[in-house]
């Protein structure tokens, strides 16, 4: 939503306003989308993108509407009709002929809702056992490392010791007290002697003179890592000739840090093992880290560095104007780093892995659970075989 006043509300906008029960329906780019205005959205109006959509509803519920407009058969009808040849459109006529199949009493259509809202509130009951799981590998990975997480302390005003300002400052917000007490809590842990920086290289060189500009190399943009530190991406094929400039490159086996507000609090890490030659390029926006020290997992050196506690406090270190905010190298160079021994952190690791399979379990189930019941519902209102309807 974006707010406006309510003069442009009641005056250039006033064929817009909304009312409950209107369906709203995308008419440009993601076409075909449709959703069910509530009395808590009023007022509200819409812009040229979204149709507005009111029901005569002694005949049809709008949440059967919405449902059959969002279901695969419904979306293919919407975009079978669209126009444009930058810009995908839907015109009102063409809406306005869409086919509805109408079940005859507003009983029926109210018992087909009901199995749909059973299989959505099942759908959001595992994704929300799934969130449950994922919130909970800091907790664990801190307990593991016998750290206790500093609580949040938003303040902007502190005062600090002239003894303690050192040639490391990051900005005046690196000695927020919030970040100051995880980086002390680090320090004082028992297998910290070093920083990360002695373990890892950080934006390393990768040899390139043996590759021809039409040698394949992998491509990994910021949009094609997840988000939540999942450690999933997905990686394109690509002439190096297309690459090489513009981008940072990276091997099998590095680690990608996001750097960029928000990118970095939402968790964009991961590391690449796929890459077409064993080389890739992405975004400018990654720290890429290499593991170079015997006896430390880069599984375990990614997991310590995309822990929420630590994603939190790193927005102190920002450099950068709002909006185009980064974490620099420094930061994560000079963090103090617990090198457990190599059976343990792999134990960590393992535990860690076991916790994000359940979550991809959960989730890839929701989403089966949640396509079948669109297929019945469709099923049961065109019939088993209903692909040329």
């Amino acid at each position: 939503m974006k707010y406006i006043t309510d003069a442009v509300h009641k005056g250039e906008l006033g064929r817009s306003q909304l009312a409950a029960g209107d369906v709203l329906m995308t008419i440009t780019g993601r076409v075909g989308s449709a959703a069910v205005v509530r009395k808590e959205h009023l007022p509200a109006n819409i812009n040229q993108h979204i149709a507005r959509l009111r029901i005569d509803e002694r005949r049809c519920r709008p949440e059967f509407l919405t449902e059959w407009l969002n279901c695969p058969t419904g979306l293919d009808l919407s975009n079978r009709f669209v126009s444009g040849a930058t810009r995908a459109a839907l015109d009102y006529g063409t809406i306005l002929n869409l086919r509805l199949p109408l079940p005859p009493s507003l009983e029926a259509q109210d018992n087909l809702l009901a199995a749909m809202d059973d299989a959505r509130a099942r759908k959001k009951a595992k994704l929300a056992e799934a969130d449950t799981l994922l919130a909970g590998i800091d907790d664990f990975l801190l307990k593991a490392l016998g750290i206790t997480p500093p609580p949040e302390d938003p303040r902007r005003i502190f005062a600090v010791n002239q003894s303690d300002l050192t040639g490391l400052s990051l900005g005046p917000s690196h000695y927020a007290p919030e970040l100051q007490n995880y980086l002390k809590t680090l320090r004082n842990h028992p297998a910290v002697t070093k920083r990360l920086s002695a373990y890892v290289d950080f934006n390393p060189s990768v040899e390139l003179s043996g590759f021809g500009g039409d040698d394949l190399v992998g491509f990994i943009p910021m949009q094609a890592v997840s988000d939540g530190a999942t450690g999933e991406y997905t990686v394109t094929s690509r002439p190096l000739r297309e690459l090489n400039n513009g981008y940072t490159c990276f091997t099998n086996g590095d680690i990608l840090w996001a750097k960029i507000t928000p990118c970095m609090q939402n968790g964009k890490s991961c590391i690449v093992d796929k890459l077409p030659n064993g080389v890739g390029f992405g975004s400018t926006e990654f720290h890429v880290l290499r593991v170079l020290a015997p006896g430390i997992s880069k599984e375990f050196v990614m997991e310590f560095i995309s822990q929420a506690t630590l994603r939190r406090v790193a927005t102190y270190a920002f450099t950068g104007s709002a909006g185009q905010q980064r974490v620099p190298a420094k930061f994560l160079e000079n963090l103090p780093f617990p090198s457990l021994p190599k059976a343990r952190q792999d134990e960590i690791v393992s535990s860690i892995k076991a916790v994000r399979e359940e979550v991809r379990r959960l989730r890839t189930e929701a989403e089966a659970h949640w396509q079948a019941a669109k297929r019945r519902f469709e099923e049961q209102l065109l019939g088993p075989s209903h692909h040329d309807f």
